[in-house]
């Protein structure tokens, strides 16, 4: 819990079983603006993750069981908590996970719509009933797995680990929690908190916190533990495909949303002052750490120079520096690693011949908002994703080189298109490799009921709504035999 507008938290421990377990090592959380430490979180080890499962696994059977309505009114209680104890989590992501204020603020006051979400999958149609050649009551039913490990990622410690858990819990499985280790108590310790506030039974929940030096130990176990029944996992593409493969190997479901290289295509009827409005959002929210960030703006020729002067006069106007200023828009990158690589990317694609538009400087853990043109495939940041606030921009002349731009690249989690014909974004949105396509908008689109995720190396699954059931339950065939099946006369 935080007390005061600067104050770190007042960590206890991990979170096993309903109890507060310290550790016998702590590791360094730092505050990414100055690289202060904000907090010394607990350095879980794969025997504290391995007492969480089992944790879990004892409560699975009394939490299945309860009625759907009473797991409902949980997760109604733990909105409401939430909410009413937001600004908390603000000051937490702010100064842990760098984003600035009003990122904050979004992100805060989305989380309890997706525990309020997640409530109304209590309500849910749970099965069907099928036909039967045999008159049969033939009926297809969910059931809960049992203990889902969640993993979940730094950039939305808020969204993305409530997201990956609260659909969970809806649908009668307990939970073990690992957070990232750059947001240990925004995206793990502060949600233990938050459920314990609720009353949620022991066992129910858990969260295990670690050091980078433990995270690969910690990880296994949470896939390779026999109770552990699926994983969700939101972070990089790198990692999803070693969790995918390891669930794979043990035969064991995996949710996993991944990166994305993303495209926003502005076709020559559109609005530009609106479409460059959104470019800036889409490019520079949260110095474009959001795996649905705008990294590629594909502009038709003809519009080129009027969109570029709108788009870099709205760019040039973010102001850069440490989150605790709150006219800041572009706070730090995560960590001194991230801002080496992003800034890396810059001068490998400048180096090969790219222009810089805008920007182009990097200190610390800060990097400017830059806008590079004449970059080609042969720069590694035309197929990497940034994950920083870098956005390249390339010409098209028609709609079928706009389709081929956007799909050359292994991602695949969100487009955007811009022009004042529906019809034709709606023909183009069937073409594009992706998830999710918004028209007249830009990337970064999320609602709590919908169907999120992507395609390709953007992931496999969806997380949001009714969509979440196929990632957290079971199907069982279950039929009543009421005399009409027959069996030949020699048995």
């Amino acid at each position: 819990m935080l007390d005061g507008a600067n104050a770190s938290p007042a960590i206890r421990g991990n979170y096993i079983g309903g109890q507060w377990v310290p550790t016998a090592r702590t590791f360094e959380d730092l505050n990414p603006s100055d690289n202060s430490v904000y907090a010394r979180a607990p350095d879980g080890t794969r025997e504290d993750m391995t007492r969480a499962i089992e944790a879990a696994q004892e409560a699975f059977r009394d939490w299945a069981a309860r009625p759907f309505d009473e797991r409902a009114r949980f997760l109604l209680k733990i909105a409401d908590i939430w909410e009413a104890r937001q600004d908390e989590f603000i000051r937490a992501v702010v100064a842990e996970g760098g984003g600035f204020y009003g990122k904050g603020v979004f992100e805060a006051g989305f989380v309890s719509g997706i525990f309020r979400t997640s409530a109304a999958l209590c309500y849910q149609n749970v099965g069907e009933v099928l036909p039967s050649h045999y008159g049969k009551v033939s009926m297809a039913q969910r059931f809960p797995l049992g203990v889902v490990s969640v993993i979940s990622p730094w950039n939305m410690p808020g969204i993305l680990t409530s997201r990956g858990y609260a659909a969970a819990l809806a649908a009668g499985n307990t939970v073990v929690l690992k957070p990232s280790e750059d947001t240990p108590y925004s995206g793990g310790l502060y949600h233990a908190e938050i459920l314990e506030e609720a009353g949620i039974p022991p066992g129910v929940f858990n969260v295990v916190t670690c050091s980078r030096e433990n995270v690969s130990e910690v990880g296994d176990e949470m896939i390779e533990h026999p109770y552990v029944k699926a994983i969700s996992f939101t972070g990089s593409t790198a990692v999803g495909r070693h969790i995918a493969a390891k669930a794979g190997a043990h035969l064991k479901k995996a949710c996993v949303e991944l990166g994305g290289k993303d495209s926003m295509i502005v076709l020559e009827d559109a609005d530009l002052d609106k479409a460059a409005r959104a470019a800036n959002f889409g490019s520079f929210m949260h110095q474009g750490q959001v795996c649905m960030s705008t990294e590629k703006l594909l502009l038709h020729e003809s519009i080129y120079q009027p969109f570029m002067e709108k788009f870099l006069a709205r760019a040039a106007k973010l102001k850069t520096g440490p989150t605790h200023d709150k006219s800041v828009t572009i706070g730090p990158l995560v960590n001194t690693r991230q801002a080496v690589r992003v800034k890396a990317l810059i001068d490998d694609a400048v180096e090969k011949g790219a222009r810089v538009e805008l920007g182009g400087n990097a200190w610390d853990n800060f990097v400017e908002p830059t806008v590079l043109s004449h970059v080609d495939p042969t720069m590694n940041i035309w197929h990497d994703e940034t994950f920083g606030p870098v956005v390249i921009v390339a010409p098209f002349r028609t709609e079928e080189e706009a389709i081929a731009l956007n799909n050359d690249t292994e991602y695949g989690l969100t487009a955007a298109v811009w022009t004042e014909d529906e019809a034709r974004a709606l023909r183009m949105a069937g073409d594009l490799e992706t998830g999710m396509v918004h028209v007249n908008c830009q990337n970064i689109n999320d609602e709590p009921h919908v169907p999120f995720g992507g395609v390709k190396a953007s992931g496999v699954g969806r997380y949001g709504g009714r969509w979440s059931l196929d990632a957290f339950t079971e199907l069982r065939w279950i039929t009543l035999d009421r005399g009409g099946r027959h069996f030949p006369p020699v048995f």
